[in-house]
């Protein structure tokens, strides 16, 4: 029983498979799909060292631009901001005086305790004022 080079690549692709589903690197996938690339060359009929090559440059082709470009991603922060980091930079309305030392806004259609980032300025009832952080419960404008 002769088996062709490409029936072997394709047993190959598989075996680098069946590790990027055990131990989810990525790594494997990318073999894989350069032991396909090595069937595809071997089913057109070139050499063995010409099947080898295409393995290579594949693999270390997909290494080179796709694991960066999943670092990016996984590393990147999410779009969509929740909790207090939603709030940062929405603008507030004053109900009650703000200043250094406390005061009340409307937020988000809540009421929260405010105080000014600059301990010397004052805002007034009525006024807009913009969020720059949360610091507990209390919403830090200016």
């Amino acid at each position: 029983m002769d088996i062709d080079a490409w029936v072997w690549w394709l047993i190959g692709a598989v075996g680098l498979g069946i590790p990027l589903v055990l131990t989810a690197m990525p790594e494997f996938g990318m073999f894989s799909v350069g032991a396909i690339a090595g069937a595809v060359t071997a089913a057109l009929g070139f050499g063995v060292v010409t099947q080898v090559l295409v393995f290579v440059v594949v693999s270390v082709a997909l290494i080179a631009v796709v694991r960066p470009i999943a670092a990016r991603h996984r590393d990147g922060k999410p779009e969509l901001a929740t909790g207090v980091d939603a709030l940062k930079g929405r603008q507030a309305v004053v109900l009650e005086r703000v200043d250094g030392n406390g005061g009340r806004i409307k937020l988000a259609g809540e009421v929260w305790s405010a105080r000014t980032l600059d301990t010397g300025q004052t805002f007034e009832p009525g006024e807009q004022v913009d969020v720059v952080e949360i610091d507990g419960a209390t919403a830090v404008v200016m």
